[in-house]
Parts: structure tokens; sequence; C-alpha cells
């Protein structure tokens, strides 16, 4: 639990006992009776307007810490700045440089897997969520757990499940409920636009509060998810400003999943600069400054490209990568401008240093393709993905992608900004963490408890541990292992041990068990499974113990 957090109603009731005994003393130097009752209502007057202003300043500083959680959407580790990347996001670069930030944290490879685990502090496997498609089950979400601390809860973004997150704790929700839609329209055709490029056209789910709609038409038409979920956050804060409970913000953005789209002036930023480097160049030149800024050190070596030979591509074909890349790119730009507006918000408001805010992505950049639509990449009647090419630069020095256990699907960055814990801006910490951390890091931060039930159903522990003593400059191992698993991969992690397996087409190998010693092999190059067999088979044994041990009705994989 935190510690040092101000005197409290004692703290307060000995101010008011100072001031009243200063007054005292100064009615009694005075001879004159009425000079002694003049001063003595002047003294009261002035005491009682220092004790309200004390009082009033007290409860400012001792107040619990809001919580915002901004969480990014098929990002790779090396796309933002304080992670090595090229792409203008000085505003997480501000986050970071007076923050601290996480080399070696993970989420759960895939979209709705990782957002389970936020939000319960268990793996998704616990509460039903292997499956997009499904509920959270037998578990407690962060926002359940705030509210009943006397916190506003907020939520504007992408959910990806089938509860409305409303009814899972938030006292306010605007935003998608499922997986992915097109950023500019994400319901049907409007007049005098094109009609919106959509996977699954008119069957998107967007929840407003309690009302849930199957499409969502936006009737402005400069909407665009990133600044709509953004807007709308702001309009939260503004409305609760005068409100004396904190609030826990969930700020969950789409971008930059696909599809590809930005607005053009953000496009115009980046087009042709990766025209003139391709991939390889980006790589080497985010990898030199990762090392450059002390992210990383020599056991980070940087893995074997998968992309393509740049060389080897048409004119035509490095225009249209240098496209994709440069929407991908102002797509993260956009999200860094409006983190920016909601800085300054809680500039404006005063609440910045007495604000948590953690930063991070859900899953490794995306290697999928899905190609729809005939017009301009970027444009609203185009749906394009960023591939597997750009996707191995994105997740620079790890190889794979989102949905695989290997380094490049479960690594995030994470950035926590809390001015009046971390206090020596800038540092960096190598602490193998999980989103399951998220729950109880969250519950020391408001000071108070995790529930042994839900809705009179026993519920599991959270599995993660608490990261309050890291951001107070602490060092902290890793209490227990770590789990990783979806569809054809999985991993577990035990100190500086990690065993990982994938039966995926051209990911990996045949499903063995690889390992590696993660203490200086961190972007997995050198496979030590035939060296030490009697490891892998201790590790394993430990995997398939935790397996067991999963719900046998809502554990299984799609």
């Amino acid at each position: 639990m935190l510690t040092n957090c101000g005197a409290g109603i004692w703290g307060k009731r000995d101010l008011i006992e100072t001031v009243e005994k200063k007054s005292y003393r100064i009615i009694l130097g005075f001879s004159s009776v009425s000079l002694a009752v003049h001063l003595a209502i002047s003294v009261v007057v002035i005491g009682f307007s220092a004790i309200s202003s004390a009082l009033d300043t007290n409860h400012l500083q001792f107040q619990k810490p809001n919580i915002v959680v901004i969480l990014a959407d098929d990002l790779g580790w090396s796309d933002i700045a304080p992670y090595g990347g090229e792409i203008q996001t000085p505003n997480l670069q501000k986050l970071a440089s007076n923050g601290l930030r996480f080399t070696q944290f993970h989420n759960a490879s895939k979209c709705h897997t990782s957002r389970a685990s936020l939000l319960t502090g268990l793996y998704a496997q616990q509460v039903g969520m292997s499956k997009s498609k499904a509920y959270l089950q037998n578990s407690v979400t962060l926002a359940e757990v705030l509210k009943s601390a006397g916190y506003r809860t907020l939520m504007a973004g992408k959910h990806h499940g089938l509860d409305n997150p409303y009814d899972r704790g938030f006292d306010r929700y605007f935003g998608l409920r499922d997986g992915a839609t097109n950023h500019f329209n994400p319901g049907y055709r409007r007049p005098d636009e094109p009609a919106p490029a959509q996977k699954r056209p008119g069957q998107r789910n967007w929840c407003i509060d309690s009302k849930c709609l199957q499409p969502y038409t936006p009737v402005n038409p400069m909407f665009y998810s990133t600044d709509a979920y953004t807007d709308k956050a702001l309009e939260y804060l503004v409305e609760y400003n005068d409100e004396s409970k904190p609030f826990f913000l969930y700020l969950s953005y789409q971008a930059p999943h696909d599809p590809l789209q930005a607005w053009p002036e953000d496009i115009a930023k980046y087009r042709g600069r990766y025209k003139e480097a391709g991939y390889r160049a980006t790589i080497q030149k985010r990898y030199k400054s990762q090392a450059a800024i002390g992210l990383i050190d020599d056991s980070y070596q940087l893995s074997k490209p998968t992309h393509n030979d740049w060389n080897r591509l048409s004119p035509e074909e490095q225009d249209i990568e240098d496209q994709k890349m440069a929407v991908y790119a102002a797509m993260i730009d956009r999200m860094d401008q409006n983190i920016g507006r909601l800085l300054q918000q809680l500039t404006k408001s005063g609440k910045l240093d007495n604000t948590v805010i953690f930063f991070a992505s859900d899953n490794g950049s995306s290697a999928e393709v899905v190609e729809l639509g005939e017009g301009a990449i970027g444009a609203i009647n185009r749906w394009t993905s960023l591939g597997p090419s750009w996707a191995n630069v994105s997740n620079t020095p790890f190889r794979y992608f989102k949905g695989h256990s290997y380094q490049g699907g479960i690594v995030t960055p994470l950035i926590v900004h809390w001015p009046r814990v971390i206090t020596d801006g800038g540092g960096i910490s190598d602490f193998v963490g999980h989103f399951i951390d998220i729950m109880p890091t969250v519950l020391d931060i408001a000071e108070t408890t995790y529930p042994k039930f839900q809705n009179d159903q026993l519920i599991p522990a959270y599995q993660g541990q608490s990261l309050v003593p890291i951001f107070r400059g602490i060092d902290l191992d890793r209490a227990s292992p770590l789990f990783w698993e979806y569809r054809l991969g999985k991993a577990l992690r035990s100190g500086n041990w990690k065993i990982v397996a994938s039966s995926a087409e051209g990911i990996g190998g045949d499903g063995r068990w690889e390992l590696y010693d993660m203490s200086v092999d961190k972007t997995e190059t050198n496979n030590l499974a035939d060296a030490m067999p009697h490891l892998v088979t201790e590790l394993a044994a430990l995997y398939d113990a935790w397996r067991a041990d999963l719900p046998v009705n809502i554990a299984s994989n799609p």
C-alpha cells in the first residue's frame, strides 16, 4: 500500500488546535477588555479563514490520485519516440522524460485477451476471453473496484468483447464494443461521401452509456475515431471537474489498428520518408536510437529480419509500401496529438500532478493483411493493413508479431507518469511485468481492496503484483511465473528463462518448446532447448499445471 499519504483527518484536527491556541495567546496579551474583544473577533475571523484555506489545501494535497489508462491498438514496441521511433510523439516523450519506462512489460498478444487481463488482473483464459465474442466471467473489473472505492469511472474507446463496459462498472462509456471498424465512419454511408470500407458492414456494435447501436453512423462529417474518443473523454472531465471524488479514465484507442486511415495533413508529414529508407534502414536507425537513449543493451541483439528485400520491390511497390507506413505513422502522430489535448485539460484543471497516467499497447504490431475498397490508402473507402514487412520494423528489435507468444507479439511499451511519486523522471525499469499487474497496482494507488466475491460468486485472486514499489524507486523481482496462450502459440516466463512454442505456419518451429535465457538473449536468437532438455521439461510442467488449473468450462481456445 502507499505510504506517506498525508496527515488525514488527524492532521486537520491538529491544525485547528494550533490556530485556536495562537488566537488565545494573542488575546491574553492586551489589558484593555474592549480591545481584546475587538482583536479576538478579528483573530477568530482570520483564524477560521486560515483554517478553511488550509483545509482546502490539505484536501487537494492528500486526496486519492486520479488514474488514467491510455491504450494503443497494435502499436509496435519501437514506433514511438521514447522507444526509439522516428514518428513524432512529443507528448509521449514528455510523459517518459518526466516518468518511468519499462523495457520488459508484456501484454497477452491479442486485442481481446490483453484487454481482458488489463481490466481484470486475471489471465484471459480465467475469465472466458480466449475468444473475442465472449463475456467477461468469473471476475471483477478495474471500474467496478474503483467505483466501490469512490471513483468516478469513465471510458472512451474500443472494448472488444460482448459486455457493454457501462454494465461492468463504468459510469460513462462511448465507443466501439467490437474489435475494429472504419475510423472515419463505423456505420452506414452518409450523403455526399463514398461508402466506408468495412469488413462486416452494418454489424459493428457501438455503445453510448446504456444504449448500444448496430451500427453507429456519426452525424459529424469530421468524425475520426481517435479525435472522437478524446473529445468524449475531455467532455467527461469537464462535466465532472468540480466533483470532490477522484476519477478513473480508460482511454482505449483503436489506433494504429487497421484500417490504415488518417487525415491528409498528418499523412503528408511522412509521405516519401519511408521510400527513401526502406525496411532495413528504418530498423537499423531505430535500433541505434534505442541503444543511444539507454533503452537496450547487448542482451538485445537485433533479431533476424523477416521483411522483404526493399531493393527487389518495383518503384510502384515501394510507393505503395511508403503510403502504408506514412498512414500508419500519421495515425500514431494523431494519437499523440490527442494525448496532448488530454494533458492540457489535466494541466488546466490543476489535476495533472495528482494523476497517475499509464500508456501501453495491447499487442505487438500486426502482420495481418486485409484489403478492401477502391479508394486511396488512408481514405474512408479503403481498408488496408500494414503487413508483415513493416510489422517487423515496428517491433524492432524483436521477432514476429501480434497473435504470437514471441517477444514481438507480447512485449509492450509501458510509460508511467505520476509526478507526486515518480520524482526522478526519465527512468527505465527492466522489471518483468504483465497487464495482470495493473489491477494490484491500481488497488495500491487507490488504497482499496480486491473483493472475494462478485455477484455472490467467488472469484479468483488477481494474478499480478503491484508496481508501486518500483514507482518509488525500489528494485523488485517477479514473484511468480508468467503465462501466455493464444491459438497456436504459448509461452512461460520464470525468472530469466522463457519457453515458447508455435504451430503456426511460417512462425517458429513445429510446436516444440524453445528455450531462451532472457538475461542475455531478450530477442530470442539462441534456442537452448536441445542443450538443456531437463530445464525445458521442468518449465513445461509448470505450464501444464497452470493450464490444468484453468476453469474447464471457459478456458478453451477458439
